[in-house]
């Protein structure tokens, strides 16, 4: 209503009172028309025009929107359109909260505004009355009840012709709730197309309640979402039943999270290949279908009258098994499915290359495959395929070593890295610009996608102790399944060293191949690696560790820990490192553990050129040079090309000869 101005009086008051049920719709628009150019054309007294009760058609909100504006061009003008004062009341209460005339929407949205029982009925009586043309009525998370569904239907009924889609979302209507829906949906005059009663505290007591209209004639519902609600494998049969019906005209249904398994899977497919014209987009993510749920769609999707153009499977419990179901059904009938959904589900090491094979196919119509969990892993898939010149979701091996991806390029892809469909296998970023920051983002996706991934190069960053202590706790996660760890000149000490070994401590049992080469770990870090190699859980076979600082101390632990029955090492690199005075006779023992335990392979000189002069004056001497203290050559006749190897040999910090001669 427009108030008239308080100096207003209301001598020249004129009503059009309302109009008799025999006047046609078509003349009550043509009398809205015809007011509005009589009042365009000759600005007259009038200060107050009354059309409450009748219909002004599908124009109308243009209509009105022309004559609010019209009357209010001067003051003293009022217009009564609505039937009743609460009406009225309604109008003024979505006014001031909306902003704007709720007569003149066709959409109206009042989600999240948690109107509750009593704002609900306030505009009941709006949504009675005939000026209201909303087509799109939004009340999701209104905090709306049983109480509240019975008045909203109620009005509905009164005014059903013009609303086309409901959502109610989120809203506690229970079964009872969706029995007043569906005598709204009884009704013959009800046009509603679109009902969203996504997580509406639903059972299969309410799929029975629907199924009394789904195939009726009067029935114009042709999209239905019921996520979120427990309706099970038993309510699902209650729609299939639906479905076969050939009057069911529903083109969309979504059951995600519902609790449905393969048998409820299998009544809805059976259902669909008797009756397969209308169902145009399925979604059952969230429900444990498996592979034999997925079975029983890809007999359905290889039926030729199937029309179905979406299928949404992502968090079905779906492997290898069904990814090849599907793959074969959509090859054998190049149906109309243009998107697949199948995130958040596991492939296995075939199922990405069978679909990705599927799309090169130039029969298959699918335009859209969605693999990936989230927009940021498919970002990250794109970003990588746009450096590799090739998709990463087909490979076991990535190599982005010196890329200088960086800490950002790293996040780019993390999300890809934690999906269920990345089975990378090796992965390699050594020299790629990567510090503290990036590692945090890398080994948090790991820990999402731990157990494919076998090898992990991340030398030659500035990792530092914060950096170790994010891979720990990936080392940690007893689903990791890393067997080689790469770490070498990234700015560890013997700190960052004691987290990594005690991660190792309580985890140790796959990793094989430990390189720590060129960090600072000092004989303090070497002490708690020695700790580890005395575990009996311990497998390392290979241990790195040239250029760490190490002296004779260390030495001393790591010649302990190997001498321990426990351990597994084949092969110790300590290149590059000073066992001192005492080192002597702690590499004879080591030399000997070479012999008679399992370790084959130690390596104590830094260059090859040291080696060949180990092994030249070993067949001179008939012993190692390492081993002694004074050399003597006198009367060998080396000659100029036996001195020239010796310089390599004696520049080495582990020769520790006294005496030349």
């Amino acid at each position: 209503m427009i108030p008239p101005d308080e100096s207003a009086t209301n001598d020249n008051n004129v009503r059009a009172e309302v109009c008799k049920a025999t006047v046609g719709v078509v003349r009550l628009r043509e009398g809205y028309e015809t007011l509005t150019l009589a009042l365009k054309s000759n600005p007259s007294p009038l200060v107050e025009l009354d059309l409450r009760g009748n219909d002004p058609g599908d124009s109308g909100v243009k209509l009105l929107t022309d004559l609010h504006n019209l009357l209010n061009v001067k003051k003293r003008r009022t217009l009564r359109l609505l039937k009743s004062d609460a009406a009225e009341k309604a109008c003024v209460h979505l006014t001031s909260v909306l902003g704007t005339n709720p007569l003149l929407l066709t959409e109206l949205d009042l989600s999240g505004k948690k109107q509750g029982e009593s704002g609900v009925k306030q505009f009941c009586a709006l949504l009675e009355d005939s000026h209201c043309k909303l087509k799109t009525l939004k009340l999701n998370d209104s905090s709306i009840t049983e109480e509240g569904c019975t008045a909203l239907t109620s009005a509905l009924r009164s005014n059903p012709s013009h609303l086309t889609e409901l959502n109610l979302s989120g809203n506690k209507l229970g079964d009872s709730g969706v029995k007043q829906i569906s005598v709204l949906l009884e009704n013959p005059h009800c046009k509603l197309q679109t009902l969203l009663l996504d997580n509406c505290n639903l059972t299969q007591a309410s799929c029975l309640a629907l199924t009394t209209v789904l195939s009726s004639n009067s029935c114009s519902l042709k999209e239905l979402d019921l996520t979120n609600n427990k309706i099970q494998d038993s309510g699902v049969k209650f729609l299939a039943d639906q479905l076969k019906n050939q009057q069911c005209k529903l083109e969309i249904l979504r059951l995600n999270d519902s609790g449905i398994t393969d048998e409820g899977c299998g009544a809805l497919s059976s259902a669909l290949k008797s009756n397969p014209s209308h169902l145009k987009e399925l979604n059952l993510s969230g429900n444990k279908l498996g592979d034999s749920g997925v079975k029983h769609i890809s007999v359905l999707l290889e039926n030729p009258p199937c029309n179905l153009q979406t299928l949404g499977l992502s968090d079905c419990s779906v492997t290898g098994d069904g990814y090849a179901a599907l793959t074969s059904a959509l090859k054998s009938n190049p149906s109309h499915l243009v998107e697949l959904d199948l995130r958040g589900n596991d492939p296995g090491d075939s199922g990405v290359k069978l679909l990705t094979d599927l799309l090169d196919d130039s029969y298959c119509k699918l335009n859209t495959l969605r693999l990936l969990k989230s927009d940021a892993a498919d970002k990250g898939c794109a970003y990588l395929t746009s450096v590799l010149g090739k998709t990463p979701l087909l490979l076991t091996e990535l190599d982005l070593s010196g890329k200088k991806p960086g800490d950002s390029g790293v996040k780019q892809f993390c999300a890809l890295l934690g999906d269920s469909h990345c089975k990378l296998k090796t992965l390699k970023l050594n020299d790629s610009g990567i510090t503290a920051e990036g590692c945090a983002a890398l080994t948090s996706a790991l820990r999402s996608n731990p157990s494919h991934l076998i090898e992990l190069n991340l030398s030659e960053n500035k990792l530092g102790v914060s950096g170790v202590k994010h891979i720990s706790t990936l080392l940690g996660n007893t689903d990791c399944k890393l067997q080689t760890l790469l770490l070498n000149d990234s700015s560890i000490t013997a700190k960052g060293c004691a987290t990594l070994t005690s991660a190792l401590t309580s985890n140790p049992s796959h990793l094989k191949t430990l390189s720590l080469s060129g960090n600072k770990l000092g004989d303090s870090g070497v002490k708690h690696i020695s700790d580890l190699l005395g575990n009996p859980e311990c497998k390392l076979k290979k241990l790195l560790l040239s250029d760490c600082g190490i002296t004779g101390d260390g030495y001393a632990t790591l010649t302990s820990a190997l001498k321990s029955k426990h351990s597994h090492l084949v092969k110790l690199d300590l290149r590059g490192n000073d066992p001192g005075d005492s080192g002597v006779k702690l590499l004879t023992d080591l030399h000997n553990l070479i012999h008679v335990k399992k370790l084959k392979t130690l390596r104590l000189l830094k260059s090859d050129a040291a080696e060949k002069a180990c092994v030249h004056l070993t067949s001179v001497l008939g012993k190692n040079p390492l081993l002694l203290t004074e050399l003597d050559l006198s009367g060998k006749k080396p000659g100029d090309s036996g001195v020239k190897q010796l310089p390599a040999l004696l520049e080495d910090s582990h020769c520790t000869l006294k005496k030349l001669k």
